[in-house]
Protein backbone atom coordinates (compact mmCIF):
# COMPACT_ATOMS: atom_id res chain seq x y z
CA UNK A 1 0.00 0.00 0.00
CA UNK A 2 1.20 3.40 -0.53
CA UNK A 3 1.18 5.90 2.37
CA UNK A 4 -1.68 7.41 2.45
CA UNK A 5 -1.48 11.06 2.21
CA UNK A 6 -4.17 12.21 4.53
CA UNK A 7 -2.59 10.24 7.54
CA UNK A 8 -1.24 11.78 10.59
CA UNK A 9 2.08 11.63 12.38
CA UNK A 10 2.02 9.91 15.94
CA UNK A 11 4.86 11.83 18.14
CA UNK A 12 5.92 10.79 21.93
CA UNK A 13 2.60 11.80 23.49
CA UNK A 14 0.56 12.85 21.38
CA UNK A 15 -0.15 13.93 17.89
CA UNK A 16 1.65 16.20 15.10
CA UNK A 17 -0.98 17.79 13.31
CA UNK A 18 -0.34 17.70 9.66
CA UNK A 19 -2.54 18.62 6.40
CA UNK A 20 -5.36 16.58 6.08
CA UNK A 21 -5.40 16.87 2.45
CA UNK A 22 -2.36 18.43 0.95
CA UNK A 23 -1.96 18.91 -2.55
CA UNK A 24 -3.70 18.18 -5.71
CA UNK A 25 -6.19 15.67 -5.05
CA UNK A 26 -7.42 12.72 -8.06
CA UNK A 27 -10.85 12.32 -8.04
CA UNK A 28 -13.55 10.31 -10.04
CA UNK A 29 -14.52 13.21 -12.88
CA UNK A 30 -18.21 12.39 -12.75
CA UNK A 31 -18.54 14.65 -10.03
CA UNK A 32 -18.52 18.60 -10.10
CA UNK A 33 -15.52 19.82 -8.96
CA UNK A 34 -15.17 23.02 -7.01
CA UNK A 35 -11.81 24.71 -7.31
CA UNK A 36 -8.54 23.73 -6.03
CA UNK A 37 -7.60 24.71 -2.27
CA UNK A 38 -6.49 23.30 1.22
CA UNK A 39 -8.83 21.36 3.12
CA UNK A 40 -9.21 22.16 7.07
CA UNK A 41 -6.06 20.59 8.97
CA UNK A 42 -6.11 18.17 11.83
CA UNK A 43 -6.85 20.05 14.78
CA UNK A 44 -4.40 19.53 17.87
CA UNK A 45 -5.50 17.74 20.38
CA UNK A 46 -7.39 19.35 23.18
CA UNK A 47 -6.04 17.39 26.06
CA UNK A 48 -2.72 15.78 26.54
CA UNK A 49 -2.98 11.85 25.00
CA UNK A 50 -1.18 9.09 26.46
CA UNK A 51 2.15 7.78 25.34
CA UNK A 52 2.08 4.16 24.66
CA UNK A 53 5.66 3.83 25.16
CA UNK A 54 5.60 4.83 28.81
CA UNK A 55 3.43 1.97 29.80
CA UNK A 56 4.91 -1.17 31.07
CA UNK A 57 4.11 -4.18 29.15
CA UNK A 58 2.66 -7.36 29.90
CA UNK A 59 0.94 -6.62 33.37
CA UNK A 60 -2.73 -7.10 31.86
CA UNK A 61 -4.22 -10.90 31.13
CA UNK A 62 -6.09 -11.44 27.73
CA UNK A 63 -9.16 -10.63 28.20
CA UNK A 64 -11.63 -13.68 25.97
CA UNK A 65 -15.19 -12.62 25.51
CA UNK A 66 -17.85 -14.67 26.78
CA UNK A 67 -19.98 -17.02 24.50
CA UNK A 68 -23.11 -15.78 24.25
CA UNK A 69 -26.27 -17.82 25.71
CA UNK A 70 -29.56 -17.86 24.64
CA UNK A 71 -31.83 -15.99 27.25
CA UNK A 72 -34.82 -18.68 25.89
CA UNK A 73 -36.72 -18.90 22.70
CA UNK A 74 -38.92 -17.74 20.58
CA UNK A 75 -40.97 -18.39 17.01
CA UNK A 76 -40.19 -16.55 13.92
CA UNK A 77 -42.53 -16.31 10.91
CA UNK A 78 -39.86 -17.74 8.27
CA UNK A 79 -40.13 -21.07 10.43
CA UNK A 80 -43.73 -21.97 11.35
CA UNK A 81 -43.91 -24.18 14.39
CA UNK A 82 -40.54 -24.31 15.59
CA UNK A 83 -39.20 -22.08 18.36
CA UNK A 84 -35.47 -20.67 17.79
CA UNK A 85 -32.75 -19.62 19.91
CA UNK A 86 -32.88 -16.28 20.78
CA UNK A 87 -29.80 -14.29 22.29
CA UNK A 88 -30.48 -10.49 23.82
CA UNK A 89 -27.71 -8.21 22.68
CA UNK A 90 -27.84 -4.79 24.85
CA UNK A 91 -25.60 -2.24 23.97
CA UNK A 92 -24.55 -0.20 26.75
CA UNK A 93 -22.10 2.76 28.39
CA UNK A 94 -19.51 0.94 30.52
CA UNK A 95 -15.96 1.54 31.85
CA UNK A 96 -12.94 -0.60 31.99
CA UNK A 97 -9.34 -0.10 32.22
CA UNK A 98 -7.26 -0.24 29.20
CA UNK A 99 -3.95 -0.98 31.26
CA UNK A 100 -3.28 -1.41 34.63
CA UNK A 101 -1.89 2.03 34.96
CA UNK A 102 -4.48 4.00 32.99
CA UNK A 103 -7.81 5.16 34.68
CA UNK A 104 -10.69 3.64 33.76
CA UNK A 105 -12.04 4.39 30.00
CA UNK A 106 -16.03 4.99 29.36
CA UNK A 107 -16.71 2.50 26.57
CA UNK A 108 -19.85 1.71 24.83
CA UNK A 109 -20.30 -2.22 24.65
CA UNK A 110 -22.68 -4.96 23.53
CA UNK A 111 -23.66 -7.07 27.52
CA UNK A 112 -21.46 -4.31 28.16
CA UNK A 113 -18.01 -5.00 27.43
CA UNK A 114 -15.47 -4.47 24.28
CA UNK A 115 -15.26 -6.65 22.13
CA UNK A 116 -19.18 -8.14 23.17
CA UNK A 117 -19.38 -11.70 23.81
CA UNK A 118 -18.80 -13.91 20.93
CA UNK A 119 -21.82 -15.62 19.13
CA UNK A 120 -21.25 -19.15 18.10
CA UNK A 121 -23.31 -20.67 15.46
CA UNK A 122 -23.68 -23.59 13.74
CA UNK A 123 -24.56 -23.98 10.30
CA UNK A 124 -27.85 -24.63 9.24
CA UNK A 125 -29.23 -23.61 12.28
CA UNK A 126 -30.75 -20.46 12.63
CA UNK A 127 -30.87 -17.87 15.77
CA UNK A 128 -32.69 -14.37 16.78
CA UNK A 129 -30.93 -11.76 17.97
CA UNK A 130 -32.58 -8.73 19.84
CA UNK A 131 -30.01 -5.68 19.40
CA UNK A 132 -31.34 -3.25 22.13
CA UNK A 133 -30.09 0.07 22.50
CA UNK A 134 -29.79 1.24 25.91
CA UNK A 135 -26.78 3.59 25.52
CA UNK A 136 -27.08 7.29 26.73
CA UNK A 137 -28.86 9.85 24.72
CA UNK A 138 -25.57 11.56 23.93
CA UNK A 139 -22.65 10.64 21.83
CA UNK A 140 -19.64 10.06 23.60
CA UNK A 141 -17.64 11.24 20.84
CA UNK A 142 -17.75 14.30 17.99
CA UNK A 143 -20.67 14.08 15.66
CA UNK A 144 -20.22 16.20 12.45
CA UNK A 145 -23.73 17.12 11.11
CA UNK A 146 -22.62 17.99 7.41
CA UNK A 147 -23.10 14.61 6.54
CA UNK A 148 -25.48 12.67 5.38
CA UNK A 149 -27.57 10.95 7.32
CA UNK A 150 -25.93 12.82 10.68
CA UNK A 151 -27.97 16.10 9.69
CA UNK A 152 -29.66 18.02 13.31
CA UNK A 153 -32.28 16.52 14.05
CA UNK A 154 -31.66 12.96 14.32
CA UNK A 155 -31.02 11.38 17.53
CA UNK A 156 -27.25 11.84 18.13
CA UNK A 157 -27.20 8.13 19.25
CA UNK A 158 -28.28 5.63 17.03
CA UNK A 159 -27.22 2.09 16.60
CA UNK A 160 -27.90 -0.88 14.20
CA UNK A 161 -25.96 -4.21 13.81
CA UNK A 162 -24.48 -6.12 11.14
CA UNK A 163 -23.15 -9.13 10.73
CA UNK A 164 -20.04 -9.06 8.53
CA UNK A 165 -19.83 -11.76 6.57
CA UNK A 166 -23.45 -13.21 7.44
CA UNK A 167 -25.87 -14.01 4.48
CA UNK A 168 -29.01 -13.05 5.55
CA UNK A 169 -32.35 -11.10 4.33
CA UNK A 170 -32.17 -7.71 3.53
CA UNK A 171 -34.48 -7.09 6.76
CA UNK A 172 -31.61 -8.63 8.91
CA UNK A 173 -28.76 -7.62 7.50
CA UNK A 174 -28.46 -4.03 9.73
CA UNK A 175 -29.18 -1.82 6.57
CA UNK A 176 -27.73 1.74 7.95
CA UNK A 177 -30.97 3.90 7.41
CA UNK A 178 -32.74 1.76 9.91
CA UNK A 179 -30.59 2.42 13.04
CA UNK A 180 -32.50 3.53 16.34
CA UNK A 181 -32.09 5.43 19.46
CA UNK A 182 -31.81 4.34 22.70
CA UNK A 183 -34.71 2.43 24.46
CA UNK A 184 -35.70 0.63 21.03
CA UNK A 185 -34.52 -2.38 19.96
CA UNK A 186 -34.59 -4.79 16.42
CA UNK A 187 -35.14 -8.70 16.17
CA UNK A 188 -32.73 -9.81 13.52
CA UNK A 189 -32.99 -14.08 11.99
CA UNK A 190 -29.51 -15.65 11.24
CA UNK A 191 -30.30 -18.59 9.12
CA UNK A 192 -26.10 -19.32 9.18
CA UNK A 193 -26.92 -21.29 6.08
CA UNK A 194 -22.85 -21.45 4.87
CA UNK A 195 -20.01 -22.86 5.55
CA UNK A 196 -18.00 -22.06 8.89
CA UNK A 197 -16.12 -18.81 8.98
CA UNK A 198 -14.98 -16.00 11.02
CA UNK A 199 -17.54 -13.54 11.20
CA UNK A 200 -17.62 -10.59 13.21
CA UNK A 201 -20.58 -8.10 14.07
CA UNK A 202 -20.23 -4.20 14.57
CA UNK A 203 -22.55 -1.46 14.20
CA UNK A 204 -23.88 0.08 10.98
CA UNK A 205 -25.51 3.11 11.79
CA UNK A 206 -25.54 5.94 8.56
CA UNK A 207 -23.05 8.47 9.34
CA UNK A 208 -21.48 7.80 12.43
CA UNK A 209 -20.50 3.98 11.97
CA UNK A 210 -16.94 5.54 12.89
CA UNK A 211 -17.64 6.97 16.12
CA UNK A 212 -20.05 4.01 17.26
CA UNK A 213 -16.81 1.04 16.74
CA UNK A 214 -14.54 3.46 17.78
CA UNK A 215 -16.69 3.88 20.68
CA UNK A 216 -16.26 -0.26 21.47
CA UNK A 217 -19.13 -1.50 19.49
CA UNK A 218 -17.71 -4.72 17.91
CA UNK A 219 -17.99 -8.74 19.09
CA UNK A 220 -16.79 -11.76 17.18
CA UNK A 221 -19.57 -14.19 15.58
CA UNK A 222 -18.11 -17.71 14.76
CA UNK A 223 -19.63 -20.38 12.37
CA UNK A 224 -19.11 -23.52 12.56
CA UNK A 225 -20.19 -26.80 10.54
CA UNK A 226 -19.32 -30.40 10.31
CA UNK A 227 -16.99 -30.53 8.00
CA UNK A 228 -14.95 -27.89 9.70
CA UNK A 229 -15.32 -29.78 12.87
CA UNK A 230 -13.96 -33.27 11.32
CA UNK A 231 -10.45 -31.55 11.18
CA UNK A 232 -9.94 -31.68 14.71
CA UNK A 233 -8.55 -28.25 14.57
CA UNK A 234 -7.51 -26.42 18.16
CA UNK A 235 -10.58 -25.60 20.20
CA UNK A 236 -12.01 -24.94 23.61
CA UNK A 237 -9.76 -23.29 25.87
CA UNK A 238 -7.28 -23.14 22.66
CA UNK A 239 -9.02 -21.36 20.12
CA UNK A 240 -9.39 -17.64 20.71
CA UNK A 241 -10.52 -14.53 19.04
CA UNK A 242 -7.94 -11.80 18.95
CA UNK A 243 -10.10 -8.49 17.82
CA UNK A 244 -7.27 -5.44 17.12
CA UNK A 245 -7.92 -1.72 16.82
CA UNK A 246 -6.41 1.16 17.44
CA UNK A 247 -7.42 3.89 19.38
CA UNK A 248 -5.92 7.64 21.02
CA UNK A 249 -6.22 8.00 25.16
CA UNK A 250 -6.31 10.78 26.80
CA UNK A 251 -4.36 10.90 29.77
CA UNK A 252 -7.42 11.33 31.81
CA UNK A 253 -8.38 7.82 30.43
CA UNK A 254 -11.11 8.89 27.49
CA UNK A 255 -11.22 7.83 24.56
CA UNK A 256 -9.68 10.82 22.29
CA UNK A 257 -11.18 10.92 18.56
CA UNK A 258 -9.12 13.11 15.99
CA UNK A 259 -11.22 16.05 14.52
CA UNK A 260 -10.29 18.89 11.92
CA UNK A 261 -9.91 22.51 12.62
CA UNK A 262 -13.32 23.61 11.53
CA UNK A 263 -16.08 23.29 14.27
CA UNK A 264 -19.04 23.09 11.78
CA UNK A 265 -17.22 20.28 10.00
CA UNK A 266 -15.22 17.86 12.59
CA UNK A 267 -14.76 14.77 9.88
CA UNK A 268 -11.58 13.44 9.54
CA UNK A 269 -11.26 10.95 6.18
CA UNK A 270 -8.73 8.55 8.75
CA UNK A 271 -8.51 8.10 12.14
CA UNK A 272 -5.63 6.63 13.25
CA UNK A 273 -4.45 5.83 17.30
CA UNK A 274 -0.83 5.72 18.71
CA UNK A 275 -2.17 2.67 20.82
CA UNK A 276 -3.53 -0.85 19.84
CA UNK A 277 -5.88 -2.88 21.77
CA UNK A 278 -6.07 -6.40 21.49
CA UNK A 279 -9.15 -7.94 22.98
CA UNK A 280 -9.59 -4.62 24.81
CA UNK A 281 -6.36 -4.68 26.59
CA UNK A 282 -2.92 -2.61 25.62
CA UNK A 283 0.22 -5.04 26.09
CA UNK A 284 -1.98 -7.71 27.71
CA UNK A 285 -0.60 -11.57 28.20
CA UNK A 286 -1.89 -14.84 27.68
CA UNK A 287 -0.75 -18.13 30.17
CA UNK A 288 -0.23 -20.58 27.21
CA UNK A 289 0.15 -24.23 26.74
CA UNK A 290 2.99 -25.81 24.92
CA UNK A 291 0.62 -26.86 21.91
CA UNK A 292 -1.18 -25.50 19.09
CA UNK A 293 -3.65 -22.97 19.37
CA UNK A 294 -6.30 -21.67 16.83
CA UNK A 295 -6.20 -17.72 16.53
CA UNK A 296 -9.03 -15.76 14.83
CA UNK A 297 -7.36 -12.64 13.86
CA UNK A 298 -9.94 -9.76 13.46
CA UNK A 299 -8.71 -6.14 11.89
CA UNK A 300 -11.42 -3.94 13.75
CA UNK A 301 -9.56 -0.77 13.26
CA UNK A 302 -11.06 1.85 11.72
CA UNK A 303 -8.65 2.47 9.02
CA UNK A 304 -5.23 0.97 10.27
CA UNK A 305 -4.24 -2.32 8.90
CA UNK A 306 -1.90 -4.38 10.09
CA UNK A 307 1.13 -6.64 9.55
CA UNK A 308 1.51 -9.40 11.98
CA UNK A 309 4.24 -10.99 12.89
CA UNK A 310 5.71 -13.39 15.95
CA UNK A 311 8.87 -13.06 17.63
CA UNK A 312 11.74 -16.18 17.06
CA UNK A 313 10.87 -15.95 13.63
CA UNK A 314 8.11 -18.11 14.73
CA UNK A 315 5.40 -18.65 11.29
CA UNK A 316 2.11 -18.58 11.42
CA UNK A 317 0.06 -21.48 10.07
CA UNK A 318 -3.09 -19.70 7.91
CA UNK A 319 -5.98 -21.68 7.52
CA UNK A 320 -8.75 -19.84 6.64
CA UNK A 321 -9.48 -16.09 5.53
CA UNK A 322 -13.04 -13.83 4.99
CA UNK A 323 -15.20 -16.52 4.54
CA UNK A 324 -13.76 -19.99 5.86
CA UNK A 325 -10.93 -22.76 5.29
CA UNK A 326 -8.44 -22.52 2.47
CA UNK A 327 -7.45 -25.62 0.52
CA UNK A 328 -4.82 -26.08 2.27
CA UNK A 329 -2.60 -24.71 4.96
CA UNK A 330 -0.28 -21.83 4.20
CA UNK A 331 3.23 -21.10 6.74
CA UNK A 332 3.71 -17.44 6.54
CA UNK A 333 5.90 -15.42 8.65
CA UNK A 334 3.74 -12.11 8.26
CA UNK A 335 -0.02 -11.97 7.99
CA UNK A 336 -1.48 -8.36 6.33
CA UNK A 337 -4.93 -7.21 7.56
CA UNK A 338 -6.87 -4.01 6.05
CA UNK A 339 -9.59 -3.46 7.91
CA UNK A 340 -12.37 -5.73 8.40
CA UNK A 341 -10.67 -9.04 6.74
CA UNK A 342 -9.82 -12.14 8.80
CA UNK A 343 -7.16 -14.57 9.23
CA UNK A 344 -7.80 -17.66 10.77
CA UNK A 345 -4.01 -19.08 11.85
CA UNK A 346 -2.73 -21.86 13.66
CA UNK A 347 -0.05 -20.87 16.07
CA UNK A 348 2.51 -24.10 17.71
CA UNK A 349 3.79 -23.25 21.10
CA UNK A 350 5.36 -26.65 21.34
CA UNK A 351 8.94 -27.18 22.58
CA UNK A 352 8.63 -23.58 24.10
CA UNK A 353 8.16 -24.47 27.73
CA UNK A 354 9.25 -21.89 30.09
CA UNK A 355 9.62 -19.03 27.15
CA UNK A 356 7.51 -16.23 25.79
CA UNK A 357 6.40 -15.17 21.74
CA UNK A 358 5.39 -11.86 21.27
CA UNK A 359 2.70 -11.07 19.06
CA UNK A 360 3.92 -8.07 16.61
CA UNK A 361 2.85 -5.25 14.40
CA UNK A 362 4.99 -5.01 12.67
CA UNK A 363 8.32 -4.51 15.46
CA UNK A 364 6.01 -3.47 18.36
CA UNK A 365 4.69 -5.72 21.17
CA UNK A 366 1.07 -6.18 21.08
CA UNK A 367 0.35 -9.52 22.81
CA UNK A 368 3.10 -11.96 24.75
CA UNK A 369 2.14 -15.61 25.03
CA UNK A 370 3.90 -16.98 28.29
CA UNK A 371 4.86 -20.95 27.60
CA UNK A 372 4.38 -23.00 30.63
CA UNK A 373 6.17 -26.13 30.94
CA UNK A 374 4.42 -28.90 30.06
CA UNK A 375 1.47 -30.06 32.24
CA UNK A 376 0.98 -33.98 31.94
CA UNK A 377 -2.63 -33.30 31.90
CA UNK A 378 -2.46 -31.57 28.82
CA UNK A 379 -1.86 -33.78 25.53
CA UNK A 380 -0.26 -32.45 22.35
CA UNK A 381 -2.54 -31.12 19.94
CA UNK A 382 -2.44 -33.30 16.92
CA UNK A 383 -1.10 -31.61 13.39
CA UNK A 384 -2.90 -29.33 10.89
CA UNK A 385 -4.27 -31.48 8.03
CA UNK A 386 -2.74 -31.28 4.87
CA UNK A 387 -5.88 -30.27 3.06
CA UNK A 388 -8.99 -28.15 4.85
CA UNK A 389 -11.49 -28.31 2.27
CA UNK A 390 -11.88 -27.87 -1.21
CA UNK A 391 -12.22 -23.90 -2.43
CA UNK A 392 -12.96 -24.48 -6.64
CA UNK A 393 -12.30 -21.36 -8.28
CA UNK A 394 -14.99 -19.41 -10.29
CA UNK A 395 -14.86 -19.52 -14.15
CA UNK A 396 -14.93 -16.02 -15.11
CA UNK A 397 -16.44 -17.19 -18.36
CA UNK A 398 -19.57 -18.04 -16.11
CA UNK A 399 -19.99 -14.34 -15.41
CA UNK A 400 -23.63 -12.70 -17.41
CA UNK A 401 -21.46 -9.05 -16.65
CA UNK A 402 -18.91 -7.01 -16.35
CA UNK A 403 -19.53 -3.62 -13.89
CA UNK A 404 -16.44 -1.51 -14.47
CA UNK A 405 -16.64 0.91 -11.09
CA UNK A 406 -14.31 3.99 -9.85
CA UNK A 407 -13.24 4.34 -6.30
CA UNK A 408 -12.78 8.00 -5.82
CA UNK A 409 -12.40 10.94 -3.62
CA UNK A 410 -13.20 14.20 -4.21
CA UNK A 411 -14.26 17.85 -2.90
CA UNK A 412 -17.70 18.66 -3.15
CA UNK A 413 -19.45 21.13 -5.16
CA UNK A 414 -19.19 24.24 -2.79
CA UNK A 415 -15.24 23.05 -2.17
CA UNK A 416 -15.89 21.84 1.13
CA UNK A 417 -13.86 18.57 3.21
CA UNK A 418 -13.68 15.72 0.92
CA UNK A 419 -16.01 13.38 0.16
CA UNK A 420 -15.42 9.80 -1.18
CA UNK A 421 -17.52 8.02 -3.64
CA UNK A 422 -17.67 4.32 -5.36
CA UNK A 423 -19.09 5.17 -9.18
CA UNK A 424 -18.97 8.59 -8.70
CA UNK A 425 -21.90 8.45 -7.14
CA UNK A 426 -23.61 9.25 -3.74
CA UNK A 427 -25.25 7.24 -1.55
CA UNK A 428 -29.20 8.89 -1.96
CA UNK A 429 -28.23 8.83 -5.88
CA UNK A 430 -30.36 6.11 -7.75
CA UNK A 431 -29.31 2.41 -7.45
CA UNK A 432 -26.82 1.78 -10.61
CA UNK A 433 -25.86 -2.29 -9.34
CA UNK A 434 -28.82 -4.97 -9.83
CA UNK A 435 -27.60 -8.21 -10.05
CA UNK A 436 -30.23 -11.05 -10.51
CA UNK A 437 -30.59 -13.94 -7.42
CA UNK A 438 -28.21 -16.32 -8.05
CA UNK A 439 -26.07 -14.94 -11.65
CA UNK A 440 -22.37 -14.56 -11.06
CA UNK A 441 -20.84 -10.80 -12.37
CA UNK A 442 -17.40 -9.45 -12.14
CA UNK A 443 -16.67 -6.30 -10.43
CA UNK A 444 -13.84 -4.51 -12.00
CA UNK A 445 -12.86 -1.81 -9.17
CA UNK A 446 -10.61 1.47 -10.56
CA UNK A 447 -8.96 3.18 -8.15
CA UNK A 448 -8.79 6.37 -8.86
CA UNK A 449 -6.99 7.58 -5.77
CA UNK A 450 -3.28 7.28 -4.35
CA UNK A 451 -4.66 4.87 -1.30
CA UNK A 452 -6.01 1.40 -1.23
CA UNK A 453 -9.02 0.68 -0.16
CA UNK A 454 -10.82 -2.09 1.52
CA UNK A 455 -13.94 -2.96 -0.43
CA UNK A 456 -16.74 -5.10 0.90
CA UNK A 457 -19.90 -6.26 -0.09
CA UNK A 458 -23.05 -7.39 2.27
CA UNK A 459 -24.82 -10.68 1.69
CA UNK A 460 -21.90 -12.52 -0.72
CA UNK A 461 -18.94 -14.17 -0.85
CA UNK A 462 -16.17 -13.74 -4.01
CA UNK A 463 -12.97 -14.47 -5.08
CA UNK A 464 -10.46 -12.35 -6.48
CA UNK A 465 -9.56 -12.92 -10.36
CA UNK A 466 -6.62 -10.14 -10.20
CA UNK A 467 -5.15 -6.84 -9.79
CA UNK A 468 -4.15 -5.28 -13.04
CA UNK A 469 -2.16 -1.32 -13.62
CA UNK A 470 -3.87 0.61 -15.75
CA UNK A 471 -3.38 4.19 -17.36
CA UNK A 472 -4.75 6.13 -14.93
CA UNK A 473 -4.78 9.56 -17.71
CA UNK A 474 -6.69 7.20 -20.26
CA UNK A 475 -9.25 7.26 -17.86
CA UNK A 476 -9.65 10.40 -16.88
CA UNK A 477 -9.13 12.26 -20.08
CA UNK A 478 -11.68 9.51 -22.43
CA UNK A 479 -13.36 6.83 -19.52
CA UNK A 480 -11.17 4.40 -21.05
CA UNK A 481 -10.09 1.41 -19.06
CA UNK A 482 -6.65 0.79 -20.69
CA UNK A 483 -4.35 -1.83 -19.09
CA UNK A 484 -0.61 -1.18 -19.02
CA UNK A 485 0.14 -4.42 -17.57
CA UNK A 486 -0.79 -8.07 -17.03
CA UNK A 487 -2.99 -9.12 -14.45
CA UNK A 488 -1.38 -10.46 -11.11
CA UNK A 489 -3.53 -13.39 -9.78
CA UNK A 490 -4.46 -13.21 -6.19
CA UNK A 491 -1.26 -14.37 -3.57
CA UNK A 492 -2.78 -17.81 -1.79
CA UNK A 493 -3.63 -16.48 0.78
CA UNK A 494 -6.60 -14.73 -0.42
CA UNK A 495 -6.95 -17.40 -2.74
CA UNK A 496 -10.09 -18.28 -0.54
CA UNK A 497 -13.16 -17.12 -0.56
CA UNK A 498 -13.37 -13.38 0.56
CA UNK A 499 -16.11 -10.56 1.73
CA UNK A 500 -13.68 -7.88 1.83
CA UNK A 501 -11.21 -6.87 -0.80
CA UNK A 502 -8.01 -4.51 -0.78
CA UNK A 503 -8.42 -2.52 -4.01
CA UNK A 504 -4.93 -1.08 -4.27
CA UNK A 505 -3.75 2.18 -5.62
CA UNK A 506 -2.86 2.45 -9.45
CA UNK A 507 -5.02 -1.00 -9.97
CA UNK A 508 -8.22 -2.79 -11.20
CA UNK A 509 -8.98 -5.03 -8.39
CA UNK A 510 -10.94 -7.70 -10.27
CA UNK A 511 -13.07 -9.84 -8.02
CA UNK A 512 -16.18 -12.52 -9.63
CA UNK A 513 -19.58 -13.13 -7.19
CA UNK A 514 -22.39 -15.00 -7.54
CA UNK A 515 -25.00 -13.23 -5.66
CA UNK A 516 -26.94 -15.99 -3.69
CA UNK A 517 -29.66 -14.44 -1.03
CA UNK A 518 -32.77 -13.32 -0.80
CA UNK A 519 -33.93 -10.69 -2.81
CA UNK A 520 -34.24 -7.01 -1.42
CA UNK A 521 -31.28 -4.02 -0.51
CA UNK A 522 -28.12 -4.09 0.30
CA UNK A 523 -24.62 -2.14 0.58
CA UNK A 524 -21.64 -2.58 -0.63
CA UNK A 525 -18.74 -0.23 0.91
CA UNK A 526 -15.48 0.77 1.70
CA UNK A 527 -14.24 -1.13 5.56
CA UNK A 528 -12.15 2.39 6.35
CA UNK A 529 -15.08 3.85 8.44
CA UNK A 530 -14.20 7.59 7.74
CA UNK A 531 -14.82 6.99 3.97
CA UNK A 532 -17.33 4.73 4.50
CA UNK A 533 -19.35 7.68 6.62
CA UNK A 534 -18.48 10.20 4.09
CA UNK A 535 -20.70 8.49 1.04
CA UNK A 536 -18.15 5.72 0.13
CA UNK A 537 -21.15 3.79 0.25
CA UNK A 538 -23.53 2.83 -2.22
CA UNK A 539 -26.64 0.38 -2.10
CA UNK A 540 -26.97 -2.36 -4.84
CA UNK A 541 -30.42 -4.26 -5.18
CA UNK A 542 -30.14 -8.08 -5.45
CA UNK A 543 -33.28 -9.11 -7.92
CA UNK A 544 -35.41 -11.94 -7.81
CA UNK A 545 -34.46 -14.50 -10.62
CA UNK A 546 -37.42 -15.11 -13.22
Amino acid sequence: MSFSRRRFLLGAGGVLAAPLFPGLLRAAPAMPMADKRMAPQLAQPNQPLVNPATLARFVDALPLPPVARPIGQREHPAHPGRRLPLYRMEMRAFQARLHRDLPPTTLWGYQGSSPGPTLEARRDEPFLVEWANALPTHHLLPIDHSIHGAEKGRPDVRTVAHVHGARVGPNDDGWPEDAFAPGHSLLYRYPNAQEAATLWYHDHAMGITRLNIYAGLYGAYLLRDPEEQALALPSGDYELPLMLCDRLIARDGQLYYPVSDDPAAPWVSEAYGNATLCNGKLYPYLEAEPRRYRLRLINAANARHYELSLSSRRPFMQIGSDQGLLGTPLERMRVELYPAERADVVVDFSGLDGKTVELRQPSEPLLQFRVRSRDNKHAASVAVPAALRAVPRMDAATAVRERILTVGEMDDANGNAMMMTLGGHHWSDPITEDPVQDSVEIWSLVNLTGDAHPIHLHLVRFQILERRPYDLFAWNERKELKYTGPGQPPPPHEAGWKDTVRADADMVTRIIVRFEGEPGKYVWHCHLLEHEDNEMMRPFKLLPKA
